[in-house]
């Protein structure tokens, strides 16, 4: 296919935990702060470890095993999601919980980090197996977490669903109604009206931001979006209602790209109800050519380590908007700031989440709800200044976002510990 990359796929597999720890360093040694300061951020404060049983329709009884980690509770209680998969580990959660403080901090919110998980794929469970999973794990951590200890949230394949009955489990278990434990619940249980799409749309925000830092027009700017999942499919239709013009989508099973622009109703709806290949042979492309096509915005909306010291080099995008935690590896962070791309960091880009779900937490405080033009004009405006913030510091000390990011978070967590007299 004309201008269509033919390198082969290239991935790392490296340890979470271990990246997290190297940000860290990166960014408090530009503050100077003591050997102490960092070493206390470069742990978590508590990690839970659980194992609880569950009764399978066929009336066996399989044990299943989860984390939760709190991170750092100077600013706040811990924040942030649950996560059911098979490769969940102990050292993806912590430093899942880790990115968390710091993807609140850089957008001011009154949180520490927070990040769970548990061993299973839902997607070989029936809904009766992954209603008890979600109510067994919640009665097993449930005196670890509260609406002013630890909040969590949805995060990779659990839902709005699930977060109903974890708090419905929660609130039995105390003997109180509790909304405010979990966030990204249904409307009629306490959830946020601008949720569903607030990943995506802080990711926009990010994007449009960067776009006029460099002078190019939405209007006809070219996207390419690996991950078509919640965050991915919702951020290419944004974008796309920007004039912008998405030219490659793709999903676990392989990707599509047309130079013209794609037809998105009907990716939308092969995505839904068939597969994306089916769009047509020719504009068939695999996950590592879409990451090296030539476009203006690149969104990796899926996996961590997606863009690696090995294929970095070949990437071809002006601005790369990290939807996904975690997609670029250290080594290829310093490639693509030679190259002069621009990286929006995860903890800036998707922290639309995070920053809607404090929203509803406040929300659920105060029994008092928003419309969503609110959460949405709130959600903009934090999203800008936060972007703002971050541009500034990068310039001020000429390093790039991810670097400034990360200063922005451990400067106001590091002022929080000394004010409370930790440091």
């Amino acid at each position: 296919m004309s201008g269509t990359p033919t390198t082969a796929p290239a991935q790392e597999h490296l340890n979470p935990f271990e990246i997290v720890q190297k940000q860290i360093d990166e960014a408090a040694g530009r503050l100077q702060l003591p050997q102490h300061v960092i070493d206390i951020l470069k742990k978590p404060k508590r990690v839970l470890s659980v194992s609880f049983p569950v009764k399978m329709d066929d009336g066996s009884v399989q044990v299943f095993e989860g984390y939760r980690s709190q991170h750092n509770d100077a600013i706040g209680p811990g924040k942030g999601g649950i996560r059911f998969h098979p490769d969940v580990t102990l050292d993806e959660v912590k430093a899942l919980s880790m990115w968390m403080s710091f993807k609140c901090g850089v957008v001011g919110l009154p949180y520490g980090g927070g990040k769970g998980g548990v061993i299973c794929d839902p997607r070989k469970l029936s809904k009766g197996e992954l209603e008890r999973v979600s109510r067994g794990f919640m009665e097993a951590i449930a005196d670890f977490i509260g609406p002013d200890k630890d909040i969590p949230a949805p995060d990779v394949y659990t839902t709005p669903e699930i977060m109903g009955w974890m708090m419905d489990t929660y609130s039995r278990l105390k003997g109180v109604n509790t909304p405010g434990i979990i966030t990204g619940k249904p409307l009629i249980l306490g959830g946020s009206k601008g949720r569903n799409e607030a990943t995506a749309q802080g990711c926009v925000y990010t994007v449009l931001a960067a776009l006029k830092e460099l002078e190019i027009s939405p209007v006809g700017a070219t996207v390419a979006v690996q991950g078509f999942g919640n965050a991915g499919r919702i951020a290419a239709r944004l974008l796309a209602e920007q004039g912008c013009r998405i030219v490659a989508v793709s999903d676990s099973k392989g990707g599509l790209y047309q130079a013209e622009g794609l037809d998105l109703p009907k990716v939308f709806a092969l995505k839904d109800h068939s597969k994306l290949a089916d769009y047509g042979a020719p504009y068939v492309i695999t996950n590592a050519e879409l990451l090296e096509l030539e476009v203006d915005i690149l969104i990796p909306a899926a996996l961590e380590n997606v863009i690696t010291g090995a294929n970095a080099g070949n990437v071809r995008a002006k601005i790369i908007a990290e939807a996904a935690n975690g997609p670029t590896t250290p080594e290829a962070d310093k490639i693509l700031q030679e190259m002069g791309v621009l990286v929006i960091p995860d903890i800036l880009a998707n922290a639309g989440g995070v920053t809607v779900s404090y929203f509803e937490w406040v929300q659920n405080l105060a029994q008092f709800y928003w419309t969503e033009e609110e959460v949405r004009e709130r959600l903009s405006q934090r999203m800008h200044a936060s972007y703002d913030a971050v541009r500034a510091l990068s310039r001020e000390h000429r390093t790039d976002l991810r670097t400034a990011a990360f200063m922005i978070s451990i400067k106001r967590i590091s002022e929080a510990m000394s004010a409370r007299g930790w440091i």
